[in-house]
C-alpha cells in the first residue's frame, strides 16, 4: 500500500512539474494545483493511522492525530484560493495580450519597453521616425489603458 501511494504522488508530482514548464500559462497554473495537491495527499498519507477520535475521556489504546487533518485542509484551502488568484491573473493577461502564450506575452512588453526607451530619447518637439515606431498594430478587443 505504501509502494502505490508513493508511485501515485511521485506521477502526481511529475505530472504537475511538467505541467510548470510549459509556455502556456493556464497549464502553468494546472501544474502549480497539482504539485500542491500531491504535497497534500503526502501529508495525509503520513499521518494516516487508525486509532480512536481524539476526544475525552481517552479510551485505551492509539489515538489519531487531527493536527494532520487540520493541516491538510488549511493547504488545500490556501492552494484553492492560489489558484483562483493564478486564474485571474492569466485572464487578465488573456484579456490585455490577447494571448496566454507566456513567450510571447514576454515579447510584446520588451517591444514596448523598447519603444518607450526610444521615445525618452527623442527630444520634445521632434516625430520619431516610422521605421522606428512600433509596427505592431493594436488588436481588435484589447483594452486601451
Amino acid at each position: 500500500m505504501i509502494l502505490y501511494s508513493a508511485l501515485v504522488f511521485a506521477t502526481i508530482f511529475a505530472s504537475g512539474t511538467f505541467l510548470l514548464l510549459q509556455r502556456d500559462l493556464l497549464r502553468v497554473v494546472v501544474g502549480i494545483v497539482l504539485v500542491s495537491n500531491s504535497a497534500v495527499f503526502f501529508i495525509i498519507s503520513a499521518g494516516l493511522t487508525r486509532g480512536a477520535a481524539p476526544v475525552y475521556p481517552l479510551e485505551s489504546g492509539p489515538v489519531s492525530d487531527p493536527l494532520v487533518q487540520a493541516m491538510a485542509l488549511t493547504a488545500l484551502v490556501i492552494g484553492f484560493g492560489v489558484a483562483g488568484l493564478l486564474l485571474a491573473m492569466v485572464y487578465r493577461l488573456y484579456v490585455s495580450h490577447g494571448t496566454v502564450d507566456g513567450e510571447e506575452i514576454a515579447g510584446h512588453e520588451m517591444r514596448q519597453a523598447e519603444a518607450l526607451e526610444r521615445a525618452e530619447r527623442v527630444p520634445e518637439g521632434e516625430e520619431v521616425p516610422a521605421e522606428e515606431q512600433d509596427a505592431e498594430p493594436a488588436r481588435e478587443g484589447r483594452e486601451a489603458r
